[in-house]
């Protein structure tokens, strides 16, 4: 059985999608301390052709707090001001209107947290990419090792879900060893997404990638999501 765990991102890059896809079991890691300028409630769009960096304001942000525990705005307006942003950026994209209906979908759920809200983001794309591995969330599927600290909590979700094969993000190989993996009898693998991911984007001249999955489901097809998803290997 193979299983991957990451931190709840908001409207995560591809390369997150195609860690789910690699998967049988995806594990949220939603009870560790948040990180301040991560992905946890930012992500990057196209805005005029060129990279534009949007943030969902919290309340009380500070890394002594679990990404969990860190509350969303109460006021509506930085939703309302995020969806305008998004018609702005891609009302000339030709899947404007089927993304825009996802992208409402998932923030009128009146999420609190902003784990609550970078869930939604995942589970909701999910859906609609008809990925269907079975997702977890560690503050409620094993809130028992919380305490356990980097690959150690790791290992032992591994053990606990009798888990083969940990797949992890590229990033990964500079965090973790393959053989502290194997005295446990797991296979430690990263995902190494396929070269072939450009797709056109509008208003710019030349292809950015790593974008926010929002721009890829504005620019493509369905299908050519799900084929993009599944471009990786494991090494």
């Amino acid at each position: 059985m193979k299983l991957a765990i990451m931190q709840p991102y908001l409207f995560p890059y591809i390369g997150y999608f195609q860690l789910i896809q690699a998967a049988d079991v995806f594990v949220l890691y939603d009870d560790v301390n948040f990180r301040k300028q991560s992905w946890l409630n930012r992500n990057r769009i196209l805005l005029n052709g060129k990279e534009h960096l949007f943030t969902i304001p919290c309340k009380g942000i500070s890394s002594y707090k679990r990404i969990n525990e860190v509350q969303l705005d109460n006021d509506k307006k930085p939703f309302v001001k995020f969806k305008k942003l998004i018609e702005q950026a891609y009302r000339k994209a030709p899947n404007y209107i089927n993304t825009k209906e996802l992208i409402d979908k998932i923030l009128d759920k009146n999420p609190t947290t902003i784990s609550e809200l970078g869930k939604n983001s995942i589970m909701e794309i999910c859906e609609f990419l008809d990925i269907k591995t079975t997702i977890l969330t560690s503050s409620e599927d094993f809130s028992d090792s919380a305490e356990l600290h980097k690959e150690h909590r790791i290992i032992d979700i591994c053990k606990k879900m009798e888990a083969t094969e940990y797949i992890n993000a590229q990033g990964g190989q500079e965090l973790y060893s393959k053989s502290d993996f194997l005295k446990h009898q797991i296979e430690l693998n990263f995902l190494i997404p396929n070269s072939n991911r450009a797709y056109n984007q509008i208003n710019s001249s030349e292809f950015i990638p790593w974008l926010s999955i929002i721009d890829v489901l504005m620019h493509n097809e369905k299908d050519k999501v799900i084929e993009l998803t599944n471009s990786f290997q494991l090494k």
